[in-house]
């Protein structure tokens, strides 16, 4: 078999792995630099106190889905001109075999695409509480923001939600696309956006404190009330 038939065969097993997810949206702006496809894993052990995503702690939640079905959105996010990959969760490092190869996927279609669109990835973790391996998962991501949130520590850092976590360029593209915000703070106003369907509200971001409380009360006066939001236990 030659080198470019076994890549092909790489291609088509990564492709078929499983992995269970919460969302997936285009465009979001509000998870890093520019307008993004955000894929949210499915899963997380670490419940942080005060997480917005509480919906996606529970593995068994979510839905399944393949890394190829996530590549062909990212391709279809390319196309209609993403500036970004961004992954988060719950805990994506829960899933590291799927994450290696959505990561992998992703810098693939980059490339073909001749575009820069970056890849950057939310860890709950930090390198030394996961076996190499799993931390390995992350090789392909351009940045990661790394750390557990923390309520009672907030932050005005952009794409951060708690003052220990920390935001860390990991390739040449990554310096370049986060570099200039190392310790840019939030301009004034909303971090996060809404999006509405036939199914409910999602809301995409990273709140500032108490954020999520004053959107509840500003939703309620314009007689919409929010149902069971991710972030009350």
């Amino acid at each position: 078999m030659t080198e470019e038939a076994e890549g092909a065969e790489e291609a088509k097993g990564a492709e078929e792995i499983a992995v269970r997810v919460a969302d997936g949206y285009f465009p979001v702006e509000t998870l890093g630099p520019g307008r993004r496809l955000a894929l949210w894993f499915q899963g997380c052990a670490l419940a942080c106190p005060g997480c917005m995503s509480r919906h996606t702690w529970d593995p068994a939640g979510g839905r399944d889905a393949t890394v190829g079905e996530l590549l062909r959105l990212w391709a279809t996010a390319l196309e209609r001109g993403a500036e970004g990959l961004t992954v988060s969760g719950g805990e994506p490092l829960a899933q590291p075999v799927a994450l290696a190869a959505l990561l992998r996927g992703a810098g693939l279609l980059r490339e073909r695409a001749g575009g820069t669109a970056d890849l950057l990835v939310y860890t709950g973790h930090e390198p030394d509480e996961v076996p190499g391996k799993v931390w390995e998962a992350l090789a392909g991501a351009d940045a990661v923001v790394t750390g557990r949130f923390r309520v009672a520590e907030p932050t005005d850092l952009v794409w951060r939600g708690s003052a220990n976590q920390r935001l860390v360029p990991r390739t040449p593209l990554g310096a370049r696309r986060y570099g200039p915000h190392l310790a840019r703070a939030y301009p004034p106003g909303p971090r996060v956006s809404l999006r509405a369907d036939g199914t409910g509200t999602r809301v995409y971001g990273v709140p500032a404190r108490g954020e999520l409380r004053r959107l509840e009360r500003h939703l309620a006066t314009s007689g919409l009330r929010l149902t069971n939001p991710s972030w009350r236990p």
